[in-house]
């Protein structure tokens, strides 16, 4: 039987750091995801996301997590694509690093974010998976800008962008989930980025590189 790999090489895409292994969410992974997810991501009433997805009772998380995968997948083209990265440490499932771009090829522009499980929360763990996605898009994809978004209250995420060598690139106001709230916009590029101690290992690149604009 022909693997699904042929047919859609993203998936077969493999980022591994010294603690994580970072690869695209198939359908075998959404329950982990969900699980994961249920466990708790963020204190109550503290929802660091534009969409409110994580405050869903758990009979409607997991069918709407389902969905994401599914929709980022069905409209994933060249021209604009994202890409869920399940994190596992110790073999464990404990959250999502999305990479994302639109007209990378003319743009060279990539957009991130993602979400630690809390029990996974306050080791470096978030450092390292945006620092794995970051050196992918510069150093294999070619990309000459990353750039990401937090609220200005949320200090744990603006932390590590600060420690990845971002810079501050304004304030937005923004509907989050029917709310005002105030965003600030990070940016970091090759010559800003401050590079870890360590190399990211990439597994899939040259199969998936067509699909992802490079």
């Amino acid at each position: 039987m022909t693997p699904l790999t042929s047919l859609w090489p993203v998936l077969g895409l493999t980022l591994t750091t010294p603690r994580l292994v970072l690869r695209p969410i198939t359908d075998d992974d959404i329950p982990a995801a969900v699980a994961a997810a249920r466990s708790g991501i963020h204190p109550q009433g503290r929802n660091p996301f534009s969409m409110p997805w994580t405050e869903l009772p758990d009979e409607e998380l997991g069918p709407n997590m389902a969905r994401w995968y599914w929709r980022c997948r069905g409209g994933f083209t060249a021209e604009d694509w994202t890409l869920l990265l399940g994190i596992w440490h110790d073999g464990e499932f404990i959250g999502c690093q999305d990479i994302g771009a639109k007209d990378f090829a003319t743009l060279k522009t990539v957009s991130t974010g993602s979400w630690l499980r809390q029990s996974a929360q306050g080791q470096g763990l978030g450092k390292e998976m945006r620092a794995a996605v970051v050196l992918y898009a510069f150093d294999w994809l070619g990309g000459e800008v990353a750039e990401s978004e937090a609220a200005v209250w949320n200090a744990a995420s603006l932390g590590v962008s600060r420690a990845l060598g971002y810079e501050l690139n304004g304030v937005a106001r923004k509907s989050w989930g029917g709310v005002m709230k105030e965003v600030q916009n990070v940016r970091v590029t090759p010559e800003t980025f401050r590079r870890p101690d360590w190399t990211v290992k990439v597994e899939g690149h040259e199969a998936a590189a067509k699909f992802l604009g490079a």
